[in-house]
């Protein structure tokens, strides 16, 4: 078995000192995590690991030396690096070290039990950016594809003990140089912990905000489950508008945005993230609209020209119908929908009428217990009946139509506009932005798995690679981050559809609730 260390990019320009880390001896794998540069107290180095272990509970201990030869042969730091193994017992004892002014490394480990080759321990130095990996969010193998999972499960162990390595020794990185601690450290906030000070308001804010904000939710929730909104009428508008609809989901987004309980884990975290961003997109939305429509009066032009079309609307409804010789008396409450439907009942009445008469020609009869067609034997008054009725409907249809045609294509009118206005409320509502944005700009957040670049491989010299983060694909971050949808769903398919548009059956924009449909 290979002997693997993971050894942090920020440190490879970083003076001689102490390798600090964790030692996974299921994996034979080292993930060093900092240099603790000399001079140094043992003790005080001691006290420093036992808090990062209480903090973090993660074994982190000395493994070894880390050597960075900028002094000449004289001034070698070699016998006294190995002999710090007496004072940091450790199995094993690792010796990394930089040649100077090259690029030529070397690694020793010393007191490993592990099987060995013929020449000595074989030993795999893997460079990785530990800023990248502290922040980073690596997700299993399970949210792949099945050819990619099959190939990274057999790593994903080790992958998730590297990572969770470096998150619970977070600890150890806000030390800094200008902090004045017992033990110097080299990590990726050695140089200044990264911070901002507008984040740390915010962050200081956000507390007595979130706690306000929930009370006023609390009084909001309270108050709309109050009995009074479930007498009728209130009930029956509240279940019938979208808006009423809409606004009961953004009330559940924004008491989980602004709730005093802590995530639990990273998951929760780019939830409220996404439903944060998700309500502030739909205010903005509302509010870009508002602006465009009262300017120029557009909204007065947009009613002047929606008028002529309820004007032929109206004067269709007022003809005969065809083959019925009266004309729709509909009530004005009843809207302009109740001559459709009655065209509508007409036409598939007659396209149901031929069907049914067209199987009489053929000696055939639908079986309604089975629900099948079977052979049946007819009488000449019966298929010549059937021959007038046929005859009829089959020059009534094209009159009838033609003017179901007309109401249809209104109709779905109505229908494509109820839709698109449904999908941009439900991509709104449910598409995880804020994880997108994060996958757009910073692919490595969101990681899929690693892949390893050889940087060099000599004779002699332990084997050098570069981990490198595989960022999780747009599809897979849709599928693992989308917000539960609100509203109803389609139902129709383009073949379902275009079935109903010819069968003359009425047409629903999206799947009602029960008791919501009514013919």
């Amino acid at each position: 078995m290979v002997l693997k260390a993971f050894f942090p990019t920020c440190c490879a320009s970083a003076d001689s000192g102490l390798l600090l880390g964790r030692w996974v001896p299921a994996q034979s794998s080292a993930v060093v995590l900092a240099v603790a540069h000399f001079p140094l107290v043992p003790v005080q180095l001691k006290e420093l690991l036992a808090e990062v272990q209480r903090a973090g509970q993660v074994g982190v201990a000395v493994l070894g030396t880390w050597c960075h030869r900028r002094q000449g042969p004289g001034e070698s730091l070699g016998p006294f690096l190995e002999g710090l193994g007496t004072i940091f017992p450790h199995e094993p004892w690792l010796q990394l070290c930089r040649e100077p002014g090259s690029q030529r490394w070397g690694c020793k480990a010393s007191g490993w039990r592990g099987p060995a080759a013929p020449s000595g321990p074989q030993v795999m130095l893997v460079f990785y950016d530990q800023r990248k990996v502290l922040l980073t969010r690596l997700h299993p193998p399970a949210a792949l594809p099945d050819h990619q999972a099959g190939a990274a499960s057999a790593h994903a162990g080790a992958l998730a003990t590297v990572f969770d390595t470096v998150a619970r020794g977070e600890v150890l990185f806000r030390c800094d140089r200008f902090t004045e601690g017992p033990v110097r450290l080299s990590h990726w906030q050695s140089e200044g912990v990264e911070a901002s000070i507008l984040a740390e308001l915010a962050r200081r804010a956000s507390g007595p905000v979130c706690l306000l904000l929930t009370g006023l939710l609390s009084l909001v929730s309270a108050a709309s489950a109050c009995r009074v909104f479930r007498v009728w009428p209130l009930s029956f508008v509240w279940s019938k508008l979208s808006t009423c609809e809409q606004l009961g989901h953004r009330l559940e987004h924004l008491r989980l945005v602004f709730s005093t309980r802590r995530a639990e884990d990273p998951a929760q975290r780019m939830r409220k993230a996404n439903a944060l961003v998700s309500v502030l997109l739909d205010v903005a939305l509302g509010l870009a609209l508002l602006s465009w429509l009262h300017e120029k009066d557009r909204l007065g032009r947009l009613a002047d020209a929606l008028v002529p079309t309820a004007d032929v609307s109206r004067g269709l409804a007022g003809h005969r119908l065809p083959g019925v010789g009266c004309r729709p008396r509909a009530q004005p409450r009843e809207g302009r929908g109740q001559p459709e439907r009655a065209l509508r009942r007409l036409y598939h009445l007659k396209v149901c009428g031929l069907s049914s008469l067209w199987r009489l020609f053929r000696g055939k009869k639908w079986n309604v217990l089975r629900q099948r067609v079977d052979s049946c034997s007819y009488d000449l008054d019966q298929l010549f009946i059937g021959t007038l009725l046929f005859t009829i409907l089959l020059f009534l249809l094209p009159t009838t139509a033609l003017y179901y045609l007309v109401f249809t294509l209104l109709r779905l009118l109505v229908v494509v506009a109820q839709g698109l206005t449904h999908l941009l409320v439900d991509l709104v509502n449910s598409l995880p932005l804020y994880s997108l944005g994060l996958r757009l700009c910073r692919p490595y957040r969101l990681a899929a798995g690693v892949k390893f670049r050889v940087l060099a491989h000599e004779a002699g010299r332990p084997l050098r690679l570069l981990m490198q983060i595989n960022p999780l694909p747009y599809a897979h971050v849709v599928r693992a981050y989308r917000l539960p949808r609100c509203g109803c769903t389609p139902q129709h398919s383009w073949g379902a559809l275009c079935r109903k548009l010819f069968f003359g059956e009425l047409i629903y924009p999206w799947r009602q609730r029960g008791g919501d449909k009514h013919d």
